[in-house]
């Protein structure tokens, strides 16, 4: 969002100055027409150094967005308009660059337009689903209880992400531990055997020089090797960003072995359900729900399913069949939907399908963590062993033949 500082003269002549938010120089004199001002100077203000932090190398913590948004639905609750209340929130917040947007959305308001819009002007902050649920509040009146959901949207999702990053923390760094060792092995070790074989003589053991080969390959074209290693992972997340790459990863994610497949699965699960049941819950038409359940679930599969979903439900099906017939929904949740929709709690029974998702992800992470430290333990075993047999065989071949 660009600033903008103008002169301008208002209704009775007074010459008035300032400054302005606006994502261009029309909707800027549109905002000062609103306000009562005729604008004539407006000159665009270069971005400053915390700007360009926040837009290019900051982002808003989760949970500094989940306190704005519960510190919000107090102060709506309280009989205070919302400027007001964006004034307050953006004296009181301790995040600077959450400060600088609150204070876009005060300047966006106080000029004519609905908080949903501008909202909508911050993309990188607020998304999809909390600017619907916003819009949504607006058109039914009850805005403090959509902020008050929207808090509790971010305090679910945050909580899963941190379960499953916690969770993959631990086998993350044995294994870069490992691949650390492996290098150090393959660098500095086995040339010292290598010395010591070339000195013996004779044809080595199949399994010492396949060690061997892959030691002189990673010293003589480690300048290749290595930043193909470092490239690789700048690689497939560009990959990913494509259509057909991010349809194949995450189609990947959901078979993997070891129960992870499963658990991909379930986290899916509880974001959608927990989505789609803020969104009924808020008032938002189911069809929209849908649509911003679809796009915010993390998982093209789930999205491309929830598509096919929209566009029975808009044809006159209820939700629950098709979920029925698509194989990628538990049988759970289809028949908690049917059950909601033929009760009139369809948000309510969401909210149980995402909690009980929501223990099960725990469940599934803490079972899986159990089996996975023991497993990279042993790979880790049998790394090192391996290589130490490989530079120990020549050895025993040489006794036995001393012998």
């Amino acid at each position: 969002m660009a600033a903008f500082a103008y002169q301008a003269i208002d209704v009775h002549g007074v010459e008035l100055g300032g400054q302005i938010h606006a994502p261009d120089v029309v909707s800027a004199r549109e905002q000062l027409r609103i306000r009562g001002l005729l604008a004539h100077e407006l000159r665009e203000l270069p971005a400053s150094g915390e700007e360009g932090l926040r837009t290019t190398f900051k982002k808003i913590k989760p949970k500094s967005l989940q306190i704005f948004s519960r510190q919000f639905a107090t102060m709506i609750e309280a009989g205070l308009s919302v400027v007001a209340s964006l004034v307050i929130l953006e004296q009181q917040t301790d995040d600077k660059y959450l400060a600088a947007v609150i204070s876009e959305l005060r300047a966006d308001v106080e000029g004519g337009l609905l908080l949903s819009k501008a909202m909508a002007r911050q993309p990188k902050v607020f998304n999809r689903l909390y600017i619907s649920m916003v819009e949504a509040g607006e058109a039914a009146g009850t805005l403090d209880q959509v902020l008050d959901r929207v808090a509790i949207q971010i305090e679910k999702e945050t909580q899963i992400k941190r379960r499953v990053k916690g969770a993959m923390l631990y086998p993350t760094m044995v294994l870069a531990f490992a691949t650390l060792v492996l290098i150090g092995m393959l660098m500095f070790l086995v040339p010292i055997f290598t010395d010591i074989f070339i000195q013996l003589g004779g044809t080595l053991p199949m399994l010492t020089q396949w060690v061997v080969n892959a030691s002189n390959l990673l010293r003589t074209k480690w300048y290749i090797i290595l930043p193909l290693v470092v490239l690789l992972p700048f690689a497939v997340r560009r990959a990913k960003r494509t259509e057909r790459g991010a349809q194949l990863w995450d189609r990947l994610k959901l078979r993997l072995p070891m129960k992870i497949g499963d658990v991909v699965l379930k986290v899916a699960m509880a974001r959608f359900s927990r989505t789609l049941s803020t969104l009924v819950a808020s008032g938002v038409d189911i069809i929209k729900a849908l649509e911003i359940t679809g796009q915010t679930a993390g998982n093209r599969v789930i999205e491309d399913a929830l598509t096919d979903v929209r566009e029975r439900v808009h044809e006159g099906a209820p939700i629950a069949q098709p979920l029925i017939e698509n194989p990628i929904f538990p049988p759970m949740v289809s028949q908690m939907v049917k059950i909601g929709e033929e009760t009139g709690e369809l948000e309510k029974m969401l909210g149980k399908v995402a909690d009980f998702y929501e223990d099960e992800v725990d469940a599934a992470i803490q079972a899986l963590t159990s089996i996975i430290e023991p497993l990279m333990m042993i790979g880790v075993g049998i790394m090192v062993g391996i290589i130490i047999i490989a530079m120990y065989l020549p050895m025993f071949k040489l006794l036995t033949l001393i012998q």
